[in-house]
């Protein structure tokens, strides 16, 4: 008998694993993880005799078949890279003087401010990684009071965010909510501290998710809303069109649940207000990093915590490379200067090509090249353009200056032609493929 076992950085360091191995003497056990448990990152202890070790994951499944680190799978395209906003208040000094409430109310006037940005325009959703369950209920009444403040001031332009909350209830004796909650560390010591009003304020949130989505969810079947709370998340497949926003969930603040082993493709964004570190870091920015196609150019990390030392190591520690700053360039995408200089380059090369056609670099003259090649080879530099805009569009880091520079480049109107030009040259192209013909 073989045993497999995924995601067991988190799920066969408990009572659990010793009691299979019991059942199953003879079985052959095999465990996958992106995150493997080493001595640098262990916090298991493990004691033999009067000697107290840390437990990793080769203690626990002895020899080491293969090793595809995150590091190759990033390389490979298996995986996105990140872009990480080390968001920081303009006015350091004040804002270490700032209240709890006033921080995380500048915290939620943030993120209302950057997720259209960060989710493409809400094309994604996003989770809200918080360090206790205290805060996800402060957040979620905050989130609930801005919004209704800025819904009743008149702004046209304000459409409200859908806010979900999940965090488990105390177990209460529940075999189902303990065995949840072994995995949820954070959660579980929470909920021993004043039990009764965790579990009337998750009764709330719960009630305000029934009001707003039309269900009849309760705390004695949480296990119900939470599988509810994660199909809502990945409705986000579905357009508009077929499916409307109202029915959809823009943001779900967590504090251990949906950080490791959940993945939707339509998720891209990671709001950081929680100290992480080293593989539940890795676990939790890896919810942001599923491939889906070019709309979805990386997982977009908005980090309150100032976690840039912590990414260092994470990254370093299960990179399996010693070459940190090599590895970097692999993990998280270029700068926006960066990304700036390249999208003007790749402008450069579209009118360089243009004007080799003898024709200006205005996209109703695209219809005038002559000859297949020169309307594949208009694609391919287009193609680049466009890749390079929606990375940067979904920038939450991105400066004024900036924004003025890639306008001046290629102004909204100007692009919105081109990429129609493109469509049509593409259609066109794949017309006379299809019907075997060329010029």
């Amino acid at each position: 008998m073989a045993i497999i076992f995924d995601e067991c950085h988190r799920s066969q360091f408990g009572e659990n694993h010793d009691a299979i191995k019991t059942f199953f003497p003879k079985a052959q056990l095999f465990g996958f993880t992106g995150t493997p448990i080493f001595e640098e990152n262990s916090t298991y202890k493990k004691i033999d005799g009067t000697v107290g070790s840390y437990r990793t994951t080769k203690d626990v499944f002895q020899q080491e078949l293969h090793a595809y680190t995150i590091t190759n799978a990033i390389d490979d395209g298996n995986v996105l890279r990140f872009h990480i906003d080390y968001f920081k208040p303009e006015d350091d000094k004040k804002a270490a003087k700032v209240s709890s409430k006033e921080y995380k109310q500048a915290v939620v006037e943030a993120i209302l401010s950057k997720h259209d940005a960060a989710t493409y325009n809400r094309r994604y959703n996003a989770l809200f990684a918080t360090s206790s369950i205290n805060d996800a209920i402060e957040y979620f009444e905050l989130f609930k009071t801005l919004q209704e403040e800025l819904k009743n001031s008149g702004d046209e332009k304000f459409y409200p965010l859908n806010i979900a909350c999940v965090f488990s209830p105390p177990a209460e004796g529940n075999k189902d909510v303990k065995q949840l909650q072994e995995d949820l560390v954070q959660e579980k010591a929470d909920n021993e501290q004043e039990p009764d009003k965790k579990k009337a304020a998750l009764k709330a949130i719960i009630d305000d998710y029934n009001a707003q989505f039309g269900t009849n969810h309760s705390i004695s079947e949480f296990d119900l809303y939470y599988q509810d709370v994660q199909k809502r998340i990945k409705d986000q497949q579905y357009p508009n069109a077929d499916y409307p926003h109202k029915n959809k969930i823009d943001i779900t603040i967590v504090v251990d649940m949906l950080l490791t082993g959940f993945d939707s493709k339509y998720l891209n964004t990671l709001y950081v207000d929680k100290n992480l570190k080293q593989h539940g870091l890795i676990q939790a920015f890896s919810r942001t990093n599923r491939v889906l196609n070019p709309t979805k150019p990386y997982g977009n990390i908005i980090d309150f915590r100032g976690l840039e030392n912590e990414v260092d190591d994470a990254i370093k520690l299960f990179s399996g490379t010693e070459s940190s700053e090599k590895v970097k360039e692999i993990w998280l995408v270029d700068p926006a200067p960066a990304v700036v200089k390249k999208l003007d380059n790749a402008v450069a090369e579209l009118e360089k090509f243009m004007i080799s056609h003898g024709l200006e670099c205005k996209p109703e003259e695209v219809s005038n090249l002559k000859g297949d090649i020169a309307r594949a080879e208009f694609i391919d530099k287009f193609k680049e353009i466009q890749r390079l805009k929606t990375q940067l569009d979904q920038y939450t880091d991105i400066k004024e200056d900036q924004t003025a520079i890639i306008e001046k480049l290629l102004p909204e109107d100007t692009l919105r032609a081109f990429r129609g030009a493109y469509i049509e040259t593409a259609q066109r192209l794949k017309a006379q493929a299809g019907q075997g013909y060329c010029e």
